[in-house]
């Protein structure tokens, strides 16, 4: 049977109309009598789509979206591109999914909400907080690896709500899978995080999302997603509500959009009542102030957008206007008659601390100035805390300088993301290298975090890969032949964070970019004494400012690995190339080749130069020592020495 599919860009997108030309609509019946409530709520599925990453969730639902009459004819999908979904410009770049996205599919009358979700561990807020708008799972594991770290996480908050998964074994067409291995193993997860009697008993489909296929047996492929939404409807609960009485409103926002013409609106599932347009309202978490207001502008999802109704009913998701001081975490309350017969509010969305944090401030290089758009630290203000209203895992502070701020996150790749997006809205910005956010216990002892880290290699890396982490104070937890077919080694080890800052390129490079890198957060633990060394070898530092010769980079590359070329302009105390012995060391790129009159006897020998590294923010981040700043600019990224704690140490050393 066709579907009818909605979709919308990182959740939900400013633009109410479809950018595609889609000729069906997701509507069903809105009446919200009692006699027909239950009948509405069964006409809808709410599903998150949880996996680890790299396990094919975005291309299973690429694969529904393309099946099911979104596009007008085949140009117009071709136009769309092979990630849908993943709309996104770093999405795309970096090949991972950042944030959650919705999507709608009308199959026999029944209304299923799909809500897209990353798989990397940096992102698992954005996790948490769709599972809050969800009644079940679609949990994603690859044919071949399994259940990985992220897998854990993500199914144990799942099943801690109460939820029931669809198993969808992806990838099925690789030559090497193995369903039946996967499918013990992903038993054991759920019996190892506690799952329930009726949990467990879990429904299984196989599927391969890269061919458009799924089936009920791992032979017997059907080609299309057919089996895969009967498994749905049967394995996962409709929304279950207590009324649809309008005194009985109920909605904890979970998401916030911007729209250049409407201004902030919000976006939330209706746990009961009912709510219509023009409707005076409150907004209100457990034991806060009332915000009250009136809905201008109330929509549902609706094809690649959404659409404007008059009312939504429970277990609908709704977007709605009118509201400008609306935040994550409020609930969404009637306000008719003053609020007297008004529900109380719903618990706000519960997510996992920051564990890493960095400094953000206004660039005060040299070379300052000369890209950016947004300089001051005004702007700069104002865009972290705006982000804020829609990055629940992020958490900015003030700090004793005015023109400085600490931005935590949930790992290195969380803030990074920030920073890029920053970087191409046209900020120029200085940060700081990133740290572990330490915290105590009862007892006043200080904990800090530590990861579950697996890393799967060829065996002739296994030992510097356990090198680099008895280096980085690592405890062993198993090693030995992985189970899969490839005849690599598996590693796993349980790491503290200040020793993961900067590991990962370690890995890469003492393996020759054969090391498979799965981690993350596993919990606090006491605080290892002493410090955890980041880098071996030290940097190379401008002696002055100037442009780079030539001359000055054939003295200097035989002092290490550079960074930059000849042409560019640095300054006193940036880093230009990485020094091969431990320490830094200022070297002399700018100076010029003396002219005289004198025919040099090597005059006919030339000296070759050899390329730059090239940095991306992300090496750069994860390079720069506790001493050192980035510069950031739409152009260029350049570090340097931190000049306040180099005129503190020069003054230690003079003492």
């Amino acid at each position: 049977m066709a579907c009818m599919v909605s979709c919308t860009t990182a959740f939900a997108p400013s633009k109410v109309s479809s950018p595609f030309g889609v000729h069906g609509s997701c509507r069903l019946n809105s009446a919200v009598t009692d006699e027909d409530a239950t009948q509405v709520i069964s006409q809808m599925r709410n599903v998150a789509v949880i996996a680890h990453v790299d396990h094919g969730k975005t291309t299973l639902v690429d694969s529904i979206v393309r099946q099911s009459g979104v596009f007008r004819d085949q140009a117009q999908a071709d136009e769309a591109g092979d990630c849908v979904m993943d709309s996104e410009d770093q999405e795309r770049e970096r090949g991972i999914t950042i944030l959650a996205k919705n999507l709608a599919v009308m199959r026999d009358g029944v209304k299923i909400n799909i809500m897209d979700t990353p798989g990397h561990a940096d992102f698992g807020g954005e996790v948490e907080r769709v599972l809050g708008m969800c009644d079940g799972v679609l949990l994603v594991v690859d044919s071949v690896e399994g259940p990985k770290p992220q897998t854990r996480f993500v199914l144990d908050k799942a099943l801690k709500r109460g939820m029931k998964a669809l198993v969808v074994i992806n990838k099925i067409d690789r030559p090497a899978a193995r369903p039946d291995y996967v499918i013990d193993k992903v038993f054991d997860l759920f019996v190892e995080l506690g799952a329930t009697d009726e949990q467990v008993d879990f429904k299984i489909i196989y599927a391969s999302g890269l061919l458009g296929k799924s089936g009920n047996e791992p032979d017997e492929l059907e080609d299309n997603m057919d089996p895969l939404f009967d498994a749905l409807m049967e394995a996962i609960d409709p929304p279950v509500v207590n009324t649809v009485e309008p005194d009985a409103l109920q909605a904890l926002i979970a998401n916030i959009v911007y729209d250049d013409f409407k201004g902030k609106m919000g976006i939330g599932r209706i746990a009961n009542g009912t709510v219509k347009s023009g409707q005076a309202v409150t907004l209100q978490q457990p034991g806060g102030e009332k915000k009250t207001g009136r809905i201008k502008k109330l929509y549902v999802f609706d094809n690649l957008g959404q659409r404007e109704v008059e009312e939504a009913s429970s277990g609908e998701i709704i977007q709605f206007a009118g509201l400008d001081n609306v935040e994550i975490g409020d609930t969404l309350l009637t306000n008719e008659a003053g609020g007297l017969n008004a529900a109380e509010p719903l618990p706000p969305i519960a997510v996992e601390k920051p564990t890493v944090r960095m400094t953000f401030g206004v660039n005060k290089s040299p070379l300052a100035g000369r890209e950016g758009k947004f300089l001051t630290s005004r702007m700069i203000r104002d865009r972290l805390f705006k982000e804020l209203d829609r990055n629940v895992a992020l958490n900015v502070e003030e700090t004793d300088s005015a023109d400085r701020y600490t931005v935590s996150g949930r790992g290195q790749l969380h803030l990074t993301v920030l920073i890029e997006a920053m970087r191409r809205e046209g900020f120029e910005l200085e940060v700081g290298p990133p740290t572990v956010i330490y915290q105590e216990d009862e007892n006043g002892k200080l904990l800090e975090p530590w990861e579950s880290v697996e890393v799967r290699v060829p065996e002739e890396y296994v030992g510097g890969c356990v090198d680099l982490f008895n280096q980085r104070k690592g405890e062993l937890v198993d090693m030995g032949l992985d189970d899969s077919a490839e005849g690599l080694s598996l590693v796993k080890y349980l790491v503290p964070t200040r020793g993961m800052l900067g590991l990962r390129s370690s890995l890469l490079s003492s393996t020759r970019g054969t090391a498979i890198i799965d981690a993350v957060y596993d919990s606090y633990r006491p605080k290892i004494s002493g410090e955890i060394q980041a880098r071996d070898k030290g940097s190379l530092v401008a002696f002055s400012d100037g442009s780079i010769t030539p001359f000055g980079v054939e003295g200097a590359q035989t002092r290490g690995k550079m960074m930059t070329s000849p042409g560019d302009e640095v300054y006193a105390g940036m880093i230009i190339g990485i020094h091969q012995r431990p320490g830094d060391l200022e070297v002399n790129v700018c100076k010029a080749k003396a002219l005289t009159n004198m025919r040099s006897a090597n005059k006919g020998i030339t000296v070759g130069l050899t390329t730059a590294i090239e940095m991306s923010l992300d090496s750069c981040v994860e390079y720069i020592a506790a001493d050192e700043l980035l510069e950031v600019t739409q152009t260029k990224l350049r570090m340097a020495k931190n000049p306040s704690m180099g005129k503190k140490a020069n003054k230690g050393r003079n003492n």
